[in-house]
């Protein structure tokens, strides 16, 4: 089963792409491929003396009857909110959990898993009375990171713009500083994963899309420069960045 699992991983996320495509053959393709992981799975656990499929449908069979009380039982369920609320409540009696957070991956990207550890931790109320005060508390988060980084944690007023010369970044020589600022940058992505979390965003989701909407922009700027006989190798800065703000005003035009 362990030598299977990175393409069972690989699988899931080009059904993620599939579905973002918005393709229904590609779509259908990649539901196939997840599909046939979970069968292999079965398998070699049923080549090994384990278990075999029957049992993975049966538990799950059992465990969406067991969860859904208001479906299957005379549980009365009239919003989602006590669906979900009973589902809490079933799975905690079932796993017999001493932490909010067992049960809680431990491979989930990490961005996805910090919305999860914060939900969690908000289900017995340890959150932030008014979803506003995150801003606050990002604002605080940033200035601990200027702390760390510039004298007297001034940040320089540098106006973004491509005109300006290239100067070249240093890392950080002192190992101890280095290990400041990560936390520091770590506490900064953790209040933004929290800010989505409040706002009903995915924040896993929307990082995916900006990576794939720069992506996808980046590679227009290398076709629009191989058209007229350059290479994004060669072009300059101010080139790249011409053609990447005509690309979103078309985008723009186009939406």
């Amino acid at each position: 089963l362990a030598t299977i699992k990175p393409y069972t991983l690989e699988e899931t996320y080009e059904l993620l792409e599939a579905i973002d495509s918005g393709n229904d053959e590609h779509i259908i393709e990649e539901l196939g491929d997840l599909l046939l992981q979970i069968v292999l799975d079965a398998q070699i656990a049923a080549d090994e003396g384990r278990f075999d499929l029957t049992h993975v449908v049966d538990r799950l069979t059992l465990k969406m009857i067991e969860r859904h009380p208001h479906v299957f039982g005379d549980v009365a369920a009239e919003t989602p909110e006590e669906v979900r609320r009973n589902w809490d409540q079933i799975k905690e009696q079932e796993k017999q959990r001493r932490s909010i957070f067992d049960g809680l991956p431990a491979a989930l990207p990490a961005l996805a898993r910090a919305s999860r550890i914060a939900e969690k931790a908000a289900k017995v109320g340890y959150d932030f009375p008014h979803r506003d005060m995150l801003f606050d508390k990002l604002r605080e988060e940033i200035q601990e990171l200027a702390d760390e980084i510039y004298p007297g944690g001034q940040i320089p007023h540098t106006p973004a713009s491509v005109e300006a010369d290239i100067v070249a970044d240093r890392e950080l020589a002192d190992p101890e500083l280095r290990e400041r600022v990560e936390g520091e940058l770590g506490d900064i992505l953790f209040v933004v994963a929290n800010i989505a979390r409040r706002w009903k965003i995915n924040p896993e989701e929307a990082l995916r899309k900006s990576n794939s909407k720069f992506q996808q922009r980046v590679q227009k700027i290398e076709q629009e420069l191989e058209r007229t006989g350059s290479s994004i190798q060669k072009a300059s800065l101010q080139e790249m960045e011409q053609i990447y703000q005509a690309v979103k005003q078309q985008e723009k035009q186009n939406s």
